[in-house]
């Protein structure tokens, strides 16, 4: 193949499951050297392009070559000429660092120390955890590894799906700059991402939708001409007032596992009605709060009640008045929508034929009647994860507590999902939120930002940026996260 010609040549590229048309007449190319980006909402078709483009997938029709190589009959040679990061991580949890790292360089039947200057730069951050199994990583060092194990048998191209969902926005930053110092090391770069200001850091983007390309360009003409879906305008809201007295209240709450603080004596109030954003960089201690909050686990010392219970006292009574949703798990795929709702209804306590009459005024407020008998895992992104925050706050709990509960979800669709929150709020409910996306934490009444277990900050969005003399929440996040000491969970 000649040199300058494009390392990926897809043309007219087609897959279907079942009666679900996933591709459409795909077509495109992409140049050696450069990063290109994949942008569109949820159920485009991106994920299966990469498992076609990475030879794991056949297409119904059309041809794609990588390096000349065509993936359907010279599979074993191009697995050989790329690297892969999926979008959920592809390490092994079980094995450590080191061993992870091994393993994929033995299936590529290479060594760590033949190709160790390419990861050099990358690996070197997690070196001195090399022991600690893949699992008990931080998301931040999870990405480093599995890049690391991506680019061990020094591919030419690398296919990276989503690879920053769940990270923090400081380790995102750095894993943007490791990706420019592979493109000058020669290396393709093919991302996605649902996350514009990283869109913008790519050569050219292609717009998929509905399983077809609508368009390929600069970042800045490809947002600009489909910014509906891709850059939605901010929500406006008039707040609902509510008393003021506080829901949550915290003094000098720590945890220590061992040697090790988690969380470090924060003390913090929140009031009913209120959003509640509580920020940090991977490792900074907010997870482990927020299962001390929601009566998971007890503090070591400190005060801590939520909804007027006592967190270490009356762990079961917190429960049961409050609501929680995660990014991982929230709702039972192999069930039915009517039945999700029922599981989760009987499990706080809620009588048959409450549950009977709510069940159908919140299918129908969700407009989802006609989905009644749907399993979950054949519903939208989108849908499923109104219905899971539906769910959470069914049997109306005095506190809902999300927990990343958009990681991994397109613009548009995140933006409708706040304007639930905002519905919650203006009821009364209290959200306490915890999110990696920046413009989420604008649409928050305060914010907490959490440095290797304590709150170094807290105030309201505006004033926050005035204090730190910031344009953006961004700015704010960045100025303090990089001040941690502590890299890991």
């Amino acid at each position: 193949m000649e040199k300058d010609a494009p390392i990926v040549v897809v043309k007219e590229v087609g897959k279907s499951y079942g009666t679900v048309e996933a591709l459409k007449e795909v077509s495109f190319v992409v140049e050696r050297g450069e990063i290109f980006g994949l942008i569109g909402p949820d159920g485009a078709g991106k994920s299966t392009l990469f498992r076609i483009l990475t030879t794991l997938l056949l297409a119904d029709k059309g041809t794609a070559t990588i390096g000349g190589l065509d993936v359907a009959t010279e599979y074993k040679q191009i697995r050989t000429k790329v690297g892969y990061m999926p979008g959920r991580f592809s390490l092994y949890q079980d094995l450590s660092v080191e061993e992870n790292l091994e393993f994929f360089a033995t299936v590529f039947h290479t060594t760590v120390q033949e190709n160790y200057d390419l990861i050099k730069d990358i690996y070197q951050q997690i070196e001195p955890f090399r022991k600690r199994r893949a699992g008990a990583l931080s998301g931040g060092m999870k990405q480093k590894l599995a890049l690391s194990c991506a680019l061990i048998h020094k591919p030419d191209i690398l296919f990276l799906d989503e690879p920053t969902t769940g990270v923090d926005p400081v380790s995102r930053k750095e894993f943007w700059q490791m990706l420019r110092n592979l493109r000058e090391q020669g290396i393709t770069i093919v991302v996605s991402t649902p996350i514009m200001d990283e869109a913008r850091q790519c050569d050219r983007i292609a717009f998929i939708n509905h399983g077809k390309i609508h368009g390929i360009d600069t970042p800045e003409r490809i947002l600009q001409q489909f910014a509906s879906i891709l850059c939605p305008p901010s929500l406006e809201r008039e707040e609902v007032r509510h008393e003021t007295a506080p829901v949550i209240e915290v003094e000098q709450l720590t945890k220590c596992f061992g040697n090790f603080t988690a969380v470090d004596h924060i003390s913090f109030q929140v009031n009913r009605g209120e959003i509640f954003g509580f920020l940090g960089a991977n490792g900074a201690g907010k997870t482990t709060a927020m299962r001390m909050l929601c009566g998971l686990s007890k503090p070591t010392s400190g005060i801590g009640k939520v909804a007027g219970y006592d967190i270490f006292r009356e762990a079961e009574q917190v429960k049961k008045h409050i609501g929680y949703m995660s990014q991982k798990f929230s709702l039972y795929e192999d069930l039915k929508v009517w039945e999700n709702i029922r599981l989760f209804a009987g499990i706080y306590g809620m009588k048959e034929q409450e549950i009977e009459r709510k069940t159908e005024e919140l299918l129908d407020r969700l407009e989802l009647t006609a989905e009644r008998d749907t399993l979950v895992k054949s519903l939208p992104v989108g849908w499923k994860q109104k219905l899971a925050f539906s769910v959470s706050i069914f049997h109306e709990p005095r506190i809902v507590f999300l927990d990343e509960p958009t990681g991994g979800v397109d613009p548009a669709t995140r933006r409708q999902f706040w304007e639930l929150i905002y519905q919650a709020a203006d009821q009364g409910i209290t959200i306490f939120v915890t999110t990696h996306y920046m413009d989420e934490a604008e649409y928050c009444n305060r914010i907490s930002i959490m440095v290797d277990g304590q709150i170094k900050a807290l105030d309201t969005p505006a004033r926050l940026k005035q204090q730190f003399g910031a344009e953006t929440m961004d700015d704010v996040f960045q100025q303090l996260a990089r001040g941690a000491v502590r890299k890991a969970d």
